[in-house]
């Protein structure tokens, strides 16, 4: 991996190359969604079917798009049962963890008759888009499932892409199952966006729409977006780990790794006062390349976006930390949560060098649906407040009103407003 010396140029090189990744990039594929999603309000199914065939090899009729309970009990038998308890001790976690997170409504009532409050109400349709293709993941599927029916959504719709064979994978199946999922429907790509977003004769329109995806997935959601809800633009995956000299130099180098093997795109950034264990650590990483597969794409990944950056200290190494505001951030300090104090932007920290990338991925129970592309700077991690609504209660009596109507009055007025201070003033008129 490159090594350089931490810089206020070297930090800008650095945040001008992440920001390449960004979906803004890829104008030259907006047209070609646009046209899906016009195609699939229009003709909703029938268009729906022809894409299958076109990009999935999947011949699709009414009768085969919707996933049978007969096809999800298959799924079962083709997992492994240690898998699958796996599966469910993770969603255990996950449903756990995000319990903590449920907030109640509530209500202030003053002597003077002034009740304020806010009502939280569940979405009532959520639509959620899990990758099909060479790739599988479940895990996606508890993360983003799990917290919708901690927060008591009513209606869960699923769409993931079927094979060429018309089946979906069945590990994510299992895990649809075991979360919840109301419905699963076998199409992929934007036009399975369009799907949830408008309606479809089998596809209820949704509220909102969650789950990661390809490009052509994540400018369909950027297209819906206003027409729904959605969770985020979701873009390549990043690892920050942040070290001094007492890291272990193949912990840090796995963990890198770790990220950099979802794709070309991905991030993996360590930043260290310890020159010693930055070249240690590019030492470890050359190692695990011959060892591990998909080596081409790690490479590639680090290549473009993998970097050392050496600080003179650890003050400027957190201040370039919260400037990157990476999605994962692993501490692995001598005093971990000490430095974890510090940090401002980050989707995710891990502290100490049990507490890897992958434990939060898979197991732990925090959401691994996290703001990429420095956008921990003011986006959170999913969570069960994106699946509800928050409604303002304002209740007044006379007598409550009686003592500002004329304040309100006078506000109305300044801002020319005279609808709305007659609305107040003829309650107190003769």
């Amino acid at each position: 991996m490159r090594i350089v010396t931490l810089t206020n140029e070297t930090k800008k090189n650095l945040l001008e190359d992440l920001l390449k990744r960004s979906t803004n990039d890829y104008g030259e594929y907006e047209k070609i969604v646009a046209d899906i999603i016009e195609n699939v309000k229009s003709r909703k199914e029938e268009a729906i079917f022809e894409y299958s065939l076109k990009f999935d090899k999947c011949v699709m009729t009414k009768d085969t798009f919707m996933v049978t309970p007969e096809e999800i009990q298959e799924a079962y038998t083709q997992i492994d049962e240690n898998f699958i308890r796996v599966m469910k001790d993770s969603a255990a976690n996950i449903r756990a963890y995000h319990e903590k997170q449920k907030r109640n409504s509530w209500f202030d009532a003053k002597e003077d008759g002034t009740i304020l409050g806010q009502k939280i109400t569940p979405m009532q349709t959520v639509g959620v888009y899990v990758p099909g293709g060479k790739a599988a993941y479940p895990s996606t599927t508890l993360m983003n499932v799990v917290p919708a029916k901690v927060a008591g959504v009513p209606n869960i719709v699923m769409t993931t892409p079927a094979g060429a064979d018309g089946k979906v994978n069945p590990a994510t199946l299992v895990a649809a199952d075991i979360a919840g999922v109301d419905k699963i429907f076998k199409v992929g790509g934007a036009q399975a966006i369009a799907a949830l977003a408008y309606g479809t004769e089998m596809i209820p329109k949704v509220d909102k729409i969650v789950g990661p995806g390809n490009i052509f997935v994540a400018l369909a959601k950027r297209a819906v977006y206003g027409h729904v809800s959605i969770d985020s633009i979701a873009g390549p995956s990043e690892i920050l780990v942040l070290a001094d000299e007492t890291a272990t130099p193949k912990y840090v180098a796995a963990d890198l790794l770790s990220q950099a093997e979802h794709d070309e795109l991905a991030s993996a950034i360590l930043v260290t006062t310890s020159r010693e264990l930055a070249e240690a650590v590019s030492k470890e990483v050359d190692v695990f390349l011959s060892k591990l597969s998909r080596t081409e794409i790690m490479q590639k990944s680090l290549d473009n976006y993998g970097y050392i950056l050496i600080a003179p200290d650890m003050e400027t190494a957190i201040e370039a930390t919260n400037e990157i505001a990476s999605e994962h951030l692993e501490i692995l300090t001598k005093n971990p949560f000490d430095t974890m104090t510090k940090i401002k932007n980050a989707g995710a920290i891990f502290l100490g060098e049990y507490s890897s990338e992958p434990l939060g991925d898979y197991y732990a129970g925090p959401n691994h649906v996290l703001p990429t592309n420095g956008t921990a700077k003011f986006f959170s991690p999913l969570n069960v407040d994106d699946y509800v609504k928050k409604s303002s209660i304002i209740s007044y009596s006379r007598e409550a009103l009686e003592k500002v109507h004329k304040d309100i009055e006078l506000f109305a007025e300044k801002e020319g407003l005279t609808a709305h201070a007659n609305s107040i003033r003829v309650r107190f008129e003769d």
